[in-house]
């Protein structure tokens, strides 16, 4: 079984989720993206936000959420996305960057829109309280 390691940021204001869609995609995901080299999760989760959002993570503000795993969409069965969380402030406002295509909130009554790990992590969230 082949796993994907991926970093995300949940940035939740008004009950609705930060989400994002890649150019040739059409489900949005929580963004965020893949480790490189030896990079810790908040050395990943700074550079993927700054990459996909322009903004800037601040270091003092990243809280571990949950880490979450799923089939990874399309890919061969058996390939799974291991998505480890964290919610963090940011200076900035978030914009379109590199492979995004389109910036969205999102809440619970989109889940036929996004990932299925996005799924696993939306139902979490909303048990919690904190989607709508």
């Amino acid at each position: 079984m082949k796993e994907i390691d991926k970093i995300a940021l949940i940035k939740i204001e008004n009950g609705q989720i930060l989400s994002t869609k890649s150019k040739g995609k059409n489900k949005y995901y929580i963004p965020g993206g893949k480790r490189e080299n030896n990079e810790t999760d908040h050395q990943t989760l700074s550079r993927e936000i700054q990459e996909e959002l322009s903004v800037q993570i601040i270091n003092e503000t990243i809280q571990y959420v949950g880490t979450f795993k799923a089939q990874s969409d399309g890919a061969i069965e058996g390939v799974i996305v291991k998505m480890t969380c964290y919610k963090a402030n940011y200076i900035g406002e978030p914009k379109e960057n590199n492979e995004i295509e389109e910036i969205k909130w999102l809440n619970y009554t989109d889940l036929d829109i996004i990932s299925e790990v996005d799924k696993i992590i939306f139902k979490h969230l909303k048990e919690n309280g904190l989607l709508i």
